[in-house]
């Protein structure tokens, strides 16, 4: 077995999961799985035009071949993935499918009077595009004339290139519906935090990992995640309140606006003809992230157990079916209405005993060590943390209310991980007499002690092969027992890297130019004045006016950006008096420059751009601006 390989699980680990064997869920959400098949794709492989690749659900057979949980898997988890990896195209009632298991998320299909109402249509072009291929061949062959976004997540827009085109947008062929703020949320959520949230979403979702039960398992929400960029056309209708009735396509809908649930812009609705439910992300056979291991704003636990219960009171005596963003759907009023009010207790009950702990004075860490979930979730599939995890959860409702402070002085100014690591280091005896104690504890079982232990010794010395190779070992029994997909995901890459290293760093660049074209001016500006490399411009002090020639009689014609104590700035609607230059450009060629699809010199060239004034500010301010790499660091140095 060389270094880089994965180890097989421990006689600790192989005991600890083969105690979770004997509990048994309920037959009957394999049943639901399994409802209303119809075919799946063969083979399972997805590419782009280039063929490039962007998904293969063959390689999760491994999980649909009737083997055993493998001691390497978390025995509630296997299930789990057992239960996401069925594939393909299903009836979810009569007008309605779903086509599940090419992307972390479902697109689903109700049949319009001319064509078909989509509901999220997955991350990328190209597995949305396979899916409404499946339906072309084996349900009838229709033009999409709506989309429904449900909210501001990239993999419910991302592939609605590969449904309907921009063209028959524009013409008024395809409405595109969403909740009102979806725009600004979705482009916003991810513009400031970008370079980083993207690289800690590989630890959440694990895409480099190899599918096996050494490896990549699942994402709790679906199989996993396709490989291809989103994309994104704006809605031509905003939802604005709950119960607003509009008739898509011959179809009657009634909407509910969630804002602040499991994304800052949602919505669920119901189709009151039918008696079908659609609860968006809002509730999914899994309990869900309150702040997700890759970083966003922390959702409001308590507004998302308080909307839940508005879809009780609003639909549910009514509701036939019941289907969501992610896994399979509930069919019977008896089983939605209890699906919902579980779904609703779990989040409310989180909240509610996390808060309660803390005004005794527990912190965060005290509070997630100490609770654990009560019989009533555990018994059910869909409240169980194979997503979200409890651990995580309380801590990101104590964040939401008290912040990431736990009070404790000593903890307000900590030394930084290399610094703190060294002297551990030296408190041992050194780094030899540290791993002696940490591999005694490993050999105990006592693992989440080791890999804060041995964390110390690889901050101390990065280059320490026992050191990485024993945090690896660690990292990797944690997550060979942990229920949660995310934390699998996150302990494994980690191992993967220890062993193997990151990945190498290479500059970031805009992997999704249909995101940046939804940018408004504001967010451009927002997005630049985080590079500014403060040490650089010490003392300068500029300002630049810009014109944007395709804003005329909006706010947004004209624009003040500059420097400022080290800052850039930016204003709104008018011009300085005081400014050294005026650059006349389009937005839409401002996006085109920031995508880099074009550059300011060669639009200034071709005379498309124009500058007025001294056109050494433009590089002052933009000379000035730090690039950021993808691959840095994360359990190491």
């Amino acid at each position: 077995m060389t270094i880089d390989q994965p180890k097989p699980a421990t006689e600790h680990t192989r005991l600890r999961n083969r105690d979770q064997l004997g509990r048994v869920f309920s037959p009957t959400d394999l049943d639901r799985v399994k409802r209303g098949f119809i075919a799946k794709r063969e083979p399972g492989l997805i590419t782009d035009e280039n063929g490039r690749f962007i998904g293969n659900s063959d390689n999760y057979e491994f999980l649909r071949d009737g083997r055993d949980c493998p001691e390497t898997v978390n025995p509630h988890l296997w299930r789990h993935a057992t239960l996401n990896a069925h594939h393909g195209l299903f009836k979810v009632a009569e007008g309605v499918w779903q086509v599940r298991g090419y992307d972390i998320s479902n697109i689903s299909f109700i049949r319009g009077a001319t064509g078909w109402v989509i509901i999220d249509p997955l991350t990328s072009e190209h597995t949305a595009r396979a899916a409404l291929e499946l339906m072309d061949q084996h349900v009838e062959k229709l033009s999409t004339s709506v989309v429904i976004f449900t909210h501001s997540h990239a993999d419910h827009f991302g592939g609605v290139l590969g449904v309907t085109t921009k063209d028959d947008v524009d013409a008024g062929r395809c409405q595109i519906v969403a909740p009102v703020g979806f725009l600004q949320e979705t482009v916003g959520e991810n513009v400031i935090a970008g370079p980083a949230m993207g690289r800690r979403a590989t630890y959440q979702f694990g895409p480099m990992l190899p599918p096996g039960p050494t490896g990549h398992v699942d994402c709790g929400l679906g199989t996993g995640m396709p490989m291809g960029p989103p994309g994104l056309l704006a809605p031509t209708r905003d939802i604005t309140i709950t119960g607003e009735e509009l008739v898509l396509d011959g179809v009657r809908v009634v909407f509910q606006l969630t804002p602040e649930t499991e994304a800052p812009a949602e919505m669920n609705f119901f189709f009151p003809d039918f008696g079908w439910l659609c609860m968006a992300e809002n509730c999914s056979q899994t309990m869900h992230n309150l702040v997700p291991i890759r970083g966003a704003l922390v959702r409001n636990a308590l507004n998302w157990s308080k909307y839940i219960n508005e879809s009780i009171e609003l639909f549910a005596d009514q509701t036939d079916v019941l289907f969501t963003s992610h896994n399979w759907p509930t069919w019977g009023k008896h089983d939605v209405r209890e699906f919902l009010i579980l779904q609703r207790d779990l989040y409310k009950w989180m909240h509610d005993q996390t808060m309660r702990h803390a005004n005794h004075g527990m912190t965060a860490v005290e509070i997630a060590n100490m609770l654990t979930l009560p019989d009533e979730f555990l018994a059910h599939e869909h409240t169980r943390g194979f997503y979200g995890d409890l651990i995580h959860n309380v801590k990101a409702v104590h964040q939401r209310y008290l912040s990431w402070y736990d009070g404790n002085p000593a903890n307000l100014n900590k030394l930084p991980p290399t610094e703190v690591g060294q002297r551990y280091v030296d408190l041992a005896g050194g780094i030899e007499s540290l791993l002696m104690k940490a591999r005694k504890a490993y050999d105990e079982g006592d693992y989440r002690w080791v890999a804060e232990l041995v964390n110390h010794a690889v901050f101390a010395d990065p280059a320490h092969h026992d050191a990485r190779n024993l945090q690896a070992d660690v990292l990797e029994q944690l997550g060979y027992q942990s229920e949660s997909s995310t934390f699998r995901n996150a302990y494994l890459m980690g191992a993967q890297e220890l062993r193997k290293g990151p990945p190498p760093p290479t500059p970031t660049h805009v992997r999704a130019r249909s995101m940046i074209r939804a940018m408004t001016i504001e967010q451009v500006f927002d997005t630049l004045s985080v590079r500014v490399i403060s040490e650089n411009v010490g003392g300068l002090s500029v300002a630049v006016n810009w014109t944007f020639t395709d804003m005329v009689g909006t706010p947004d014609h004209k624009w003040v950006i500059g420097l400022s104590n080290r800052t850039m700035y930016s204003i709104r609607g008018r011009h300085d008096d005081g400014a050294v230059a005026t650059v006349m450009i389009s937005r839409a060629l401002l996006l085109e420059v920031i995508a880099q699809v074009t550059t300011f010199v060669d639009e200034l060239a071709a005379g498309r751009a124009v500058i007025d004034g001294d056109a050494s500010a433009l590089l002052t301010i933009f000379g000035n601006l730090d690039t950021f790499a993808t691959g840095f660091a994360i359990v190491e140095p």
